[in-house]
């Protein structure tokens, strides 16, 4: 049984106090200002312990794992070599919610969680010098408008509906300071699925705006996003961009199909009759984009466990496509790229049976061994779609997480 120690007020979350700490992982949930660290590995393996006793639980799932799930693998190699799936059990836990952070530690190691969880809910410094990287594109603008118009061909022939291509770029920085880069990624992008996890030499910087699946007890929710809009420099402008999005058929058809995938996926192991659709196609508004959300429920069969429903729904729809066997074979076919923890999700499970994982993206990956970083973007190719267009949404994306690295 952990003991519970109160921090007080829940000032802030200051990455660069963990810089002695080998494994961790902070995430935010998207409600309020709900937020948790765990720290340190007690223990660890390929899936969260969930049985017995329950504790918390914290790790990520590689987009490759369907690899496992799916008997689809790519040709490329994975530069950041994360393991296909790593679930940790924390010494400590600082959870901020409700305005108050608490720490949850493990008997005897109270002291030394509390030097460090003290500074840790606290602001990060203000000013941290950074510098310019450059960056290399692995695939350039012809050999996208190449491989997009190959899957437009498989589109109108009837093999897809819909897929997420993505590309990366690379670059490298032995000074890469990645605990002030999260902090300025953090500050600038406000993005409420946020998370940054160190294992060892490797870090991801995440600014998700998406959750993949919640939990509460037998119910979990899944919200795939699609439709993205930056919200307006005016009043008008901004409820000009809601309302543009909010009535893009585009947008909605690339939503409704992800919706389509999920509600097939989560059937799989809900009990019958519990999967819902609660909300078709949202305009959500957030400090810096507005997103075009829908939200599924359902309810776990009595056999079922959380993972469970985790692998049947993996990797989520909003990146893969529609149907998604043939999406996941065409995206391992013309993609330049392994994506490997890019589309995949970081997150936790909490005691008293709360689960949150989202979807990485907006996301540097950083291998501190090689000064190697690695940024990818997406989006999805319909019938209705314009290439061109898919080309320039996925630059402005990068651009957006490039930008917010710098101060």
């Amino acid at each position: 049984m952990r003991v519970r120690i109160d921090l007080g007020e829940a000032i802030g979350f200051d990455p660069t106090a963990l810089q002695g700490e080998p494994v961790f992982l902070y995430r935010k949930t998207g409600e309020g200002d709900r937020a948790v660290l765990g720290v340190g590995a007690a223990s660890f393996g390929a899936e969260p312990i969930l049985d017995g006793e329950r504790d918390w639980s914290f790790g990520h799932v590689c987009y490759d794992l369907k690899e496992e799930l799916h008997g689809l693998r790519s040709p490329h190699a994975d530069a950041m070599d994360f393991p296909l799936s790593f679930w940790f059990v924390p010494r400590w836990v600082v959870e901020w919610r409700d305005g108050r952070a608490t720490l949850f530690a493990q008997p005897g190691d109270e002291e030394s969680a509390l030097t460090i969880a003290r500074r840790v809910n606290g602001l990060p410094p203000s000013t941290v010098p950074a510098t310019e990287l450059t960056w290399t594109r692995r695939t350039s603008r012809a050999r996208y408008m190449q491989q997009a118009t190959l899957l437009l061909e498989r589109i109108q022939r009837g093999d897809l509906y819909e897929v997420n291509y993505c590309t990366e770029r690379s670059a490298v920085d032995t000074s890469f300071d990645p605990f002030a880069a999260f902090a300025r990624l953090l500050t600038s992008s406000e993005a409420p699925f946020a998370g940054f996890y160190r294992l060892h030499h490797r870090f991801a910087l995440c600014a998700s705006p998406e959750r993949f699946l919640s939990f509460e007890g037998a119910t979990v929710v899944g919200e795939p996003m699609k439709g993205t809009r930056p919200r307006g420099r005016s009043l008008a402008e901004d409820e000009y961009l809601r309302d543009e999005l909010s009535m893009d058929r585009k947008e909605h058809s690339e939503n409704v199909m992800a919706v389509d995938v999920m509600r097939n996926d989560l059937a799989q192991i809900a009990r019958p009759g519990t999967v819902r659709v609660k909300e078709l196609c949202a305009v959500r508004s957030y400090p810096r984009v507005h997103q075009l959300v829908s939200t599924i429920t359902a309810t776990m069969a009595a056999d079922v466990t959380p993972f469970q429903v985790v692998r049947a729904a993996f990797p989520m729809a909003s990146m893969t496509g529609a149907p998604k066997h043939s999406a996941m074979r065409s995206i391992d076919e013309l993609e330049d790229q392994r994506r490997g923890l890019y589309s995949g999700t970081l997150g936790f499970f909490a005691p008293d049976g709360s689960a949150d994982l989202n979807v990485v993206i907006r996301t540097v990956l950083f291998d501190q061994t090689t000064g190697t970083l690695s940024l990818s973007t997406g989006s999805a190719l319909t019938a209705q779609c314009d290439p061109q267009q898919e080309w320039e949404e996925c630059e402005l994306k990068a651009r957006s997480v490039i930008a917010a690295l710098v101060p």
